[in-house]
């Protein structure tokens, strides 16, 4: 009995040695750039690019043989991050290969579904479960979306789907119908005229001449003098000015 297992971790050993001088001899050196371009791809394995991945897609764009803007699923996120890790210009979605559209997910009727088998043989992720003459249903999350399985459907029983967000995919929308001049909002503040750029400070006294203040503690509004120091109106005047606005006069005493 002893003996039998001596006999298999040697046998372990030597060929654990064997597949780890493989592993380092026959090693293939891999291009790092184009990990880094495969790892801004959408890997939606679509083939919208014209290329069977987003791996080879990958390593045409490292070659030069293919253009960063091939990938609709992407859009212009992924436009401009290639062309960020790459040194380039971004450019517009390429038509021909498809427009952006929002994250979807298949999703299968199993009502209508006939068990063909025909949309788990075009799913480049194996995201549906399913066996011949027998219900088929859709992993929603491994689907990526690629539309590959509808074309296959004879009874037409998958529906694509928009990806309800969640609170770790929700983002904040952008403004929509913005004002030409927010100055006439914020009291030229912080901000200048809104022209799609970034929005500069500014210097001028952002405290309007007709906005009113609360008075603390009194629950009566007073105005906020902006005007410049004359010799008429000194600090000072202006301070007890201010101080002695909005008072109530003391009510006498009762006999």
């Amino acid at each position: 009995m002893l003996s039998a297992i001596l006999a298999l971790a040697a046998l372990a050993v030597v060929f654990g040695l064997i597949l780890g001088y493989a592993a380092i001899r026959y090693k293939v050196e891999g291009d790092p750039l184009v990990d880094k371009i495969d790892a801004l791809l959408p890997q939606t394995q679509c083939g919208q690019c014209t290329y069977a991945g987003c791996r080879p897609y990958a390593e045409a764009i490292a070659k030069g043989e293919a253009d960063i803007n091939q990938c609709p699923p992407g859009g212009e996120t992924t436009i401009i991050a290639l062309a960020d890790l790459l040194g380039k210009d971004p450019k517009p979605l390429n038509p021909e290969h498809g427009v952006e559209k929002a994250k979807t997910v298949a999703i299968i009727d199993e009502q209508i579904c006939i068990g063909c088998t025909l949309c788990i043989q075009a799913c480049p992720v194996d995201a549906i479960l399913g066996a011949a003459k027998q219900m088929h249903t859709v992993i929603a999350g491994e689907c990526t979306g690629c539309e590959l399985c509808v074309p296959p459907c004879p009874v037409e029983c998958i529906d694509m789907v928009p990806i309800q967000p969640t609170l770790e995919t929700w983002k904040w929308p952008y403004p929509q119908n913005l004002p030409e001049n927010l100055t006439q909002i914020v009291g030229n503040r912080h901000f200048q005229q809104y022209e799609g750029k970034p929005l500069a400070k500014t210097t001028s006294n952002p405290v309007d001449n007709n906005l009113p203040a609360k008075n603390s503690g009194r629950g009566e509004s007073t105005t906020v003098n902006t005007s410049e120091n004359t010799p008429e109106n000194s600090p000072q005047d202006n301070n007890q000015q201010r101080s002695t606005e909005g008072r109530k006069p003391p009510m006498e005493k009762q006999a």
